[in-house]
């Protein structure tokens, strides 16, 4: 078998943050190996923070976003799930 060079496509946008996610998308993975599909979010949720703190990824979770409208802000609309190193925001979704 030949193996063949991958170049990156001229309009291709280039991945923020690489190693980070590649690190949050695998305590992902192990996560889900661990408990398998089909759990609620917030079991995800609490085993991604373990896992994290295993992996000694450093992450806030739950954090508020405020919504602004019409010139008022209005609290506790959103929240964030994690935010891994102030730099990378996951957003848990669970089918």
């Amino acid at each position: 078998m030949q193996r063949r060079l991958i170049t990156p496509q001229k309009n291709e946008i280039p991945l923020l943050e690489k190693e980070l996610t590649e690190k949050i998308i695998g305590a992902a993975i192990e996560v889900h190996r661990a408990l398998g599909p089909g759990l609620l979010e917030s079991a995800y949720q609490l085993c991604l923070a373990q896992e994290s703190r295993i992996q000694k990824l450093p992450f806030a979770e739950q954090i508020p976003l405020k919504l602004k409208y019409k010139g008022i802000e209005l609290d506790g609309v959103y929240k964030i799930d994690f935010i891994f190193d102030k730099r990378v925001v996951v957003e848990l979704k669970a089918v």
